[in-house]
């Protein structure tokens, strides 16, 4: 079986020092916020670039803080993209504001020449979604957030390591939302999340908002939450950081032989970096019209495929108020999009058979139409 992530492989590759994380964590006798958390903010922040990172519960809260923090709630709209997971949309309907969406680009994010026509009285702030490895187009993002006054909240939780013009995603919204579910390229191993940004005034209310909204003990300056990084998974991701970069190159690697090996097939089209990114590949999505048929083959040949996302956030049941709003390279990228295994620890070999199969199935379904 050909997997999109081999946590076995991983955890391997890390065990001796993972193992031995964990053990002098539980010898600390010290769990919530301690020295590993502390370690774990100083360190993620220099990584991306920033001032400051307050470590979270989880990507959506990662988000919603964000929004609290920027006095971000109810009578208020943030402009995003129905593209991603739906925690990007729960955040902002959770902090009690309203999603404003926009279709995307031929890269599958978010359309920054849309953004305008959006914009009401009530537009605060634009959430976009740096996806499958890459970042929105951050200048001009930046020129109309300036232009009207509004914040950018970069959901940065599938791009850690991704560039553009130099700068990590995160690094360039007045604050960047990170998730480390298994699957983000630095995972931990169970939910953990992560908040970045350069504002000292931002970073004291997030710190107030993940642990119940004090800044003193029992001495609570505002409504916040329960949303705090435990120390287990800041010692496992300190672990994990110091490889990041490298694990990243991996993905590129990998990302180019299944360029390379799949081009000239013309049902398919091939994922590309966009303008002035460095793409880090947390996905490799590739996109045909035939896509349930081809997930079918590689299914029957033991390879592991997915939809990100089959479904896409204004046409959910739980958000039914948006389902008759039009997107339509959203709608149109749902039905064709699949997202091919990529991994550190994915072998040439693997990748090489994913190709072949891919291939041969287009073979065979041109064969078939041609009868």
């Amino acid at each position: 079986m050909i997997v999109m992530n081999d946590f076995k492989k991983e955890y391997n590759f890390f065990e001796t020092e993972i193992n031995k994380a964990i053990t002098n964590t539980l010898e600390s006798g010290w769990y919530i916020l301690g020295k590993n958390v502390e370690d774990f903010e100083r360190n993620f922040a220099q990584y991306i670039g920033t001032k400051y990172c307050i470590g979270v519960a989880n990507g959506l809260e990662a988000l919603q803080i964000a929004l609290m923090a920027l006095g971000i709630g109810k009578g208020d709209e943030v402009i995003t993209v129905s593209n991603s997971a739906v925690a990007t949309v729960l955040a902002i309907t959770n902090s009690g504001a309203k999603p404003v969406f926009v279709d995307i680009d031929e890269y599958y994010l978010m359309d920054v020449e849309k953004i305008e026509e959006k914009i009401t009285p009530r537009t605060k702030a634009i959430i976009p979604v740096q996806l499958f490895g890459q970042m929105a187009n951050m200048k001009r993002l930046k020129q109309i957030a300036k232009k009207h006054n509004l914040k950018i909240i970069e959901d940065a939780c599938q791009a850690h390591g991704a560039l553009q013009n130099g700068k990590k995603s995160g690094s360039i919204g007045s604050l960047g939302c990170f998730s480390f579910y298994p699957t983000k390229n630095l995972g931990g191993y169970g939910d953990g999340g992560a908040i970045t940004t350069n504002s000292k005034k931002l970073y004291e209310a997030c710190k107030m908002l993940r642990n119940y909204g004090q800044k003193n003990r029992y001495y609570h300056k505002t409504i916040g939450m329960n949303s705090r990084l435990d120390e287990l998974q800041a010692a496992i991701l300190n672990e994990k950081l110091r490889h990041l970069d490298e694990m990243i190159d991996r993905r590129r690697t990998i990302a180019d032989l299944y360029t390379k090996l799949l081009q000239g097939i013309k049902e398919i089209a091939l994922p590309k970096p966009g303008k002035n990114n460095v793409h880090a590949y947390h996905l490799y999505v590739i996109r045909t019209k035939k896509r349930n048929g081809l997930q079918e083959h590689l299914k029957r040949k033991d390879i592991q495929s997915l939809i990100h996302y089959p479904v896409p956030i204004h046409k959910q049941e739980c958000y039914r108020e948006y389902n008759k709003i039009s997107l339509p390279k959203t709608e149109r990228f749902s039905a064709e999009v699949l997202s091919l295994p990529i991994h550190p620890f994915i072998t040439e070999e693997e990748v090489e058979k994913v190709c072949n199969e891919i291939r041969s199935f287009f073979q065979s379904v041109s064969h078939s139409e041609n009868i």
